[in-house]
């Protein structure tokens, strides 16, 4: 059953935008929305992604965002609906 759920993705380190943008490419498919901004003063970075997938798809993405150095990833899914 797809849900839908936003990601937010704080990027600490330039150093790692290149595995980020990998990884997300890999998930193109469940991304609905993406926007991000770079902080220069704090030379940090954030991506917010909007997406529609499977619980375990929407799993796998932020679990390997989150297995990377200097990265800091939340989630939040909507729960799933009764068929009627």
């Amino acid at each position: 059953m797809e849900r839908l759920g936003v990601i937010a993705i704080v990027i600490e380190d330039r150093k790692v935008a290149v595995s980020v943008q990998e990884i997300l490419s890999a998930f193109g498919e469940i991304i609905v929305a993406r926007t991000g901004i770079h902080d220069r003063e704090r030379d940090e970075s954030v991506i917010s992604l909007i997406v529609k997938g499977t619980v375990e798809q929407i799993s796998a993405l932020t679990g390997k965002l989150g297995r990377l150095p200097d990265i800091q990833v939340k989630s939040a899914v909507t729960a799933a609906k009764e068929t009627k």
